[in-house]
């Protein structure tokens, strides 16, 4: 696979990188997981030359670093780049993990350790604030970042999901090196203010959810496709009327697919590697059949007339959450 950087300031990485959120968290979780297939997808992702490895201490909650952890050993880990995040995190009443914004010095500082811990290292490649906590200063909170650099615990520090003005707050405080927001064919909320000022400033762009939660690969035709313990039920682009509308644009992107003899979902993720060179969407799976398809986008040429098209698709029908 070709390389970019992890934005000016960053490590090499591949074009596309790997979220590892699905192997433990969010999607289908009735399912049997076999923990042998998803190390596997994880190294064959290496092997291909997808290094930039995503996951979250809120994933499980902590179960995808400690899965993390366990695939890297054995010499693998100084293949990867490796990214975790902190702040969506807490602890309840009895001292258990449940999601909840946390973004209070302390806990980073606190949380930096745990996750070292779970994920076998001495070292994570990038920290990330999961999403800013609106009772808390980011400049707070990144400069408890920041701390975990100065320690040697992280290399570099990055964002998720943070306006224009949180980050340029942040910027002033500790260099960013990457911003990590949803970002697709039907989520291009950033594109008018965050992403040129990443472009301006030597920031990656990391998109999450880049195939729209798997609804652009074309699989789901129906609500009663997903599965009943899948929390894109709760979604509002995927109840059903949403659904039936938004089939149309999936229907685009599929009928240039087919021009160009590329999938769906390897069309989606060159759309958006043809935004910018520090732009590396993260697509999940767990499976190597998809591993596959999705490193073969980075392959995939999109002409002049190709990109104005989706570019030119519609909204769809239903806010992101």
């Amino acid at each position: 696979m070709r390389t970019t950087t992890l934005g000016l300031r960053g490590p090499a990485v591949g074009v596309l990188g790997l979220g590892c959120m699905g192997m433990t968290h969010g999607y289908d979780l009735a399912s049997p997981r076999d923990e042998a297939v998803m190390v596997s997808v994880i190294h064959q992702a290496l092997d291909l030359g997808i290094t930039l490895l995503d996951t979250a201490d809120v994933y499980g909650p902590l179960t995808n670093e400690e899965l993390l952890g366990r695939a890297l050993v054995g010499g693998h880990r100084d293949r990867a780049v490796l990214a975790t995040k902190v702040g969506a995190l807490r602890r309840d009443a009895d001292d258990n993990p449940v999601p909840g914004l946390n973004g209070r010095p302390e806990h980073i500082r606190k949380s930096i350790d745990e996750s070292l811990a779970r994920l076998r290292t001495d070292r994570v490649d990038l920290y990330q604030l999961h999403r800013v906590d609106p009772e808390v200063p980011i400049e707070e909170s990144v400069g408890a970042l920041a701390e975990t650099v100065a320690a040697g615990k992280a290399s570099h520090i990055g964002l998720s999901e943070v306006t224009l003005d949180q980050l340029q707050r942040a910027q002033a405080v500790h260099p960013i090196t990457t911003v990590q927001s949803e970002m697709s064919l039907w989520t291009r909320q950033w594109m008018d203010d965050v992403l040129p000022y990443c472009r301006e400033q030597g920031i990656a762009f990391l998109p999450y959810s880049p195939l729209g939660k798997g609804f652009l690969t074309g699989r789901f035709t129906s609500f009663d496709e997903l599965p009943a313990d899948d929390f894109r039920r709760t979604l509002p682009r995927f109840q059903q009327d949403a659904l039936r509308v938004n089939l149309a644009i999936v229907g685009k992107v599929r009928k240039i697919a087919d021009r160009i003899g590329a999938t769906p979902a390897q069309v989606a993720l060159s759309w958006l590697l043809e935004q910018g060179a520090y732009i590396i969407p993260i697509p999940g799976t767990k499976t190597p059949k998809y591993l596959k398809d999705n490193a073969d986008a980075a392959d995939v040429q999109l002409s002049d007339a190709d990109m104005a098209e989706l570019d030119a698709l519609p909204t769809p029908e239903g806010g992101r959450y």
